[in-house]
């Protein structure tokens, strides 16, 4: 069972297919093991024991029966910032709303698909940051390194697939948000193409910058839950063992701030995996989008009013932290005309995207530009001191949320401390299948799930 439980989250489904193991039995494991870990690891909010004890009851009904879905059985791990009925959704704070009548779109797709929800993982208050740790809550630690973040704001998730509580878990990405954490914890994330997965009850999130999206410890098993939670009928699974060709991949150091300053290691992480997938029969080319600086300013004033008008819809903003209120302030002074030609200024930055993926497929690129931050490196300082000292270490995520364009965060190699690394793997929308082909193909060839933290 131990072995099962580091194994995945498809893995799992195949073995309860097989019926080498019931949903009821995985789920208490997964259980115990989660209950024995999250007082050293702070990944989940809240567990699910006895609803989750009665829903592995019901899938295993279903299997019996002989119904199958990609996670029928499956436990998996939800992030606290989807509406789960019956518990409050704090997106890590002091919750604000009384519990929610009704699933959110993405949740009802996994309850309806069998999948196990044991519980809600951590994130920092609103989602704002790339570190798990909030006033409310408390720091979620590394499984790799205890006194180092898990980054954020898909932190809970991905700490809690990284230490093998679960096989796969949701997250979101509004600024890199799932790609962040993947690569701080060596497990595969998947931000999504803009409105692949639905967000209702909500619209959208960030004025388009945010999106649901899976993590899982294989590719595999993000493959797997975005079958169950993307709006268009899935066949993502099966793509992950087809062979996808030559591809022409473009290797981009640029960023819109530039060609930043990167620790070594992590460049020299890069320029392997450029080597290692040229080996792999793809073409890799050094150069650069199209883009110039101009996703800086149109993320900068999507992320400032979308914080602040989230806050602005709160029936206590005076119980927020002294940070997300000062966020929410700058971004009050952004006015709705300046709102909207972010907005429209997309349509230009599209455009030349268009052209680039023409003559190219995938784009790959750093994530991190240094080793994920040290637990507690941000406690008391203020916004505008958080914002200026996270932005140098993450400036490869945001354009490609204001793009709205699917990535994928691969494990490609670990520092001399033992910590992972990852890359980005970049596609024009809805190119999901590729990613997760090209990513499972490198994956085959150089595997990462086998190294486990010591937790």
């Amino acid at each position: 069972m131990d072995e099962l439980l580091w194994a995945g989250a498809d893995a799992q489904a195949r073995a309860l297919r097989a019926g080498e193991v019931t949903a009821p039995d995985l789920t208490e494991a997964v259980l115990d093991r989660a209950q024995r870990l999250n007082p050293t690891l702070n990944a989940f909010r809240v567990l699910y024991a006895e609803p989750a004890r009665a829903a592995a009851r019901e899938a295993q009904r279903r299997i019996a029966a002989g119904e199958r879905t990609p996670l029928l059985g499956v436990p998996v791990a939800v992030k606290d910032d989807l509406d789960v009925s019956g518990d409050v959704t704090t997106l890590g704070g002091r919750p604000q709303f009384p519990p929610a009548e009704n699933d959110s779109a993405a949740i009802a797709r996994l309850r309806v698909a069998g999948a196990v929800l044991v519980g809600r993982t951590l994130t920092p208050e609103r989602c704002l940051w790339p570190f798990t740790e909030s006033l409310t809550y408390g720091a979620t630690r590394n499984p790799w390194n205890l006194d180092r973040t898990p980054a954020g704001s898909s932190g809970g998730s991905a700490a809690a697939i990284a230490a093998g509580m679960v096989g796969a878990a949701t997250g979101s990405d509004g600024g890199g948000s799932i790609r962040m954490p993947a690569s701080a914890t060596g497990v595969f994330g998947l931000k999504t193409t803009r409105a692949l997965v639905s967000l209702a009850p909500a619209a959208e999130s960030w004025h388009g910058l945010g999106g649901v999206g899976p993590l899982g410890r294989r590719v595999a098993d993000a493959a797997a839950m975005l079958d169950v939670l993307a709006e268009d009928g899935g066949g993502y699974r099966e793509t992950v063992d087809l062979d996808p060709g030559p591809l022409r991949i473009a290797l981009a150091w640029g960023t819109p701030l530039g060609k930043p300053p990167m620790n070594a290691v992590w460049r020299r992480a890069v320029l392997d995996t450029a080597d290692r997938l040229r080996a792999l029969g793809h073409t890799v080319t050094v150069v650069d989008p199209p883009l110039g600086a101009r996703p800086s300013a149109q993320f900068v004033v999507r992320y400032l009013r979308g914080v602040a008008d989230d806050v602005a819809a709160l029936p206590h903003p005076e119980w927020l932290e002294p940070r997300t209120r000062r966020i929410a302030a700058l971004g009050r002074r952004v006015p709705d005309s300046v709102l909207r030609w972010a907005r429209a200024a997309e349509a230009g930055l599209q455009d030349r995207m268009a052209g680039f993926f023409a003559d190219h497929d995938v784009i790959l690129q750093p994530s991190w530009t240094h080793t994920p931050t040290a637990v507690g490196r941000f406690h008391n300082a203020g916004a505008v001191r958080t914002l200026a000292e996270v932005s140098a270490r993450i400036p490869y995520f945001p354009t490609w949320n204001v793009l709205g364009l699917p990535v994928a965060a691969v494990p490609v190699d670990r520092d001399a401390k033992g910590m992972p690394i990852g890359v980005q793997l970049v596609g024009p929308a809805h190119s999901e299948r590729r990613l997760l082909s090209l990513s499972a193909q490198y994956e085959r060839a150089h595997p990462w799930a086998d190294h486990r933290p010591t937790v």
